[in-house]
């Protein structure tokens, strides 16, 4: 897999049902956390965890990569694997811009139609409205990023880094070690890429490559493997499970607690104040480490489950990660709209089985198209060659 895209395994027998069922729930909570006034929320990792979907994308992201450009750099070496990285990253960038366009002309006409000005301030459209050639040339160049729109900027770079660390992927220590080095100098000096708009990118690439580099080696190093030799492993399970729920009481009660009558001491919100996500605080990155620790301890890579109705949903989704990111920016907003024009349980669930149903339906399309688009030029007849003229 790569992240939010097919990975050149996709197509191979023997691929890891969990990394798609796990990216295509990422991809069900991108949509439900981007669509404000969603109950559901409360029932995303954000709610119970310090990661979320994010950190899962990239994760699960390098992990597949690993497997997947590891084997193509040990057949065809590191030039063409790294031109075939380059290629991807062509495509995400290409459907990054489509991504812009679209989404700003929703999100504008929605301003105008319904007397909203507040969305283009919320989705940091104003620049557009204000400058709209300098904010084009921007976005060309990645400088300038509405919100919802920052996580294919983060992999384009995050990948470009990976194309020149592969001749380092069957070498984990140094490959963790200078990925490491990156990391701290970036949380030490705070080293970023540039944005129009002022400061930097909301997720900081130079950090958030450490996740990756280390999805990057599990994948390599089959985790479920290492997880069930490992020492005492049912121990540490538990003490994940604790020290996530410690984690999931502290959050809702800084951040919903008040509403009831629960004031946390101000040592706690202040501490989980300071977790921040656009350089992967550590505390979030410990988290997701504690998850992967679960998953990989109880979820074998052949587990019934996943075959289930609802889990082939989710695996399906994960499978075609891109169409269905993209199409979750567009829905989550028409979900906004939704729930903002009407109150009651039965908007909610509108909103939310609609939604399901249409990334599903968007997966299902791309699955068959691609499908179809790989047998095709074997089943029709060869075409005859071109008259000379």
């Amino acid at each position: 897999m790569t992240f939010p895209s097919d990975s050149p395994q996709a197509t191979k027998p023997g691929r890891d049902l969990r990394v798609d069922f796990f990216r295509g729930v990422a991809l069900w909570f991108i949509f439900i956390t981007h669509t404000p006034g969603n109950l559901l929320v409360y029932g995303t990792l954000r709610n119970v965890a310090f990661s979320d979907a994010t950190e899962t994308f990239v994760l699960l992201a390098g992990y597949a990569a690993g497997i997947a450009y590891g084997r193509m750099l040990e057949r065809e070496g590191w030039a063409s694997t790294a031109a075939r990285i380059v290629g991807r990253i062509g495509t995400l960038y290409v459907a990054h811009i489509f991504l812009f366009v679209v989404f700003a002309a929703q999100v504008g006409y929605s301003a105008a139609a319904l007397n909203q000005a507040a969305y283009l301030d919320e989705m940091h459209l104003d620049p557009l409205s204000a400058e709209p050639y300098r904010a084009l040339l921007e976005a060309l160049l990645l400088r300038y990023q509405p919100a919802f729109l920052d996580i294919l900027p983060l992999y384009i770079v995050v990948l470009g880094l990976f194309a020149l660390a592969l001749p380092l992927i069957d070498r984990p220590l140094w490959l963790l070690g200078l990925s490491f080095a990156m990391y701290a100098t970036t949380r030490l000096t705070g080293l970023e890429l540039p944005s129009w708009t002022g400061g930097g990118w909301f997720f900081n690439p130079f950090a958030w490559q450490l996740i990756f580099a280390i999805g990057v080696v599990l994948g390599r190093a089959d985790p479920v493997g290492l997880a069930r030799r490992f020492p005492w492993r049912r121990g540490l399970a538990m003490l994940a499970v604790a020290l996530l729920a410690a984690a999931a009481v502290s959050l809702n009660w800084v951040w919903h607690g008040p509403a009831r009558g629960l004031h946390p001491p101000e040592w706690l919100a202040s501490a989980i104040g300071s977790v921040d996500k656009t350089a992967l605080h550590p505390v979030r990155l410990g988290s997701m480490m504690l998850m992967v620790w679960l998953a990989a301890h109880l979820v074998a890579p052949a587990a019934r489950w996943l075959g289930n109705p609802i889990a082939a949903g989710f695996v399906l989704m994960g499978q075609q990660g891109l169409p269905v990111f993209c199409s979750g920016i567009f829905l989550s907003f028409i979900g906004r709209v939704v729930l903002e024009q009407a109150d009651g349980l039965l908007p909610q669930v509108t909103v939310n089985a609609a939604g399901l149903a249409a990334l599903l339906a968007v997966a299902a399309v791309s699955a068959w198209y691609g499908g179809e688009r790989r047998r095709t030029p074997k089943s029709l007849p060869a075409a005859p060659a071109p008259a000379s003229p």
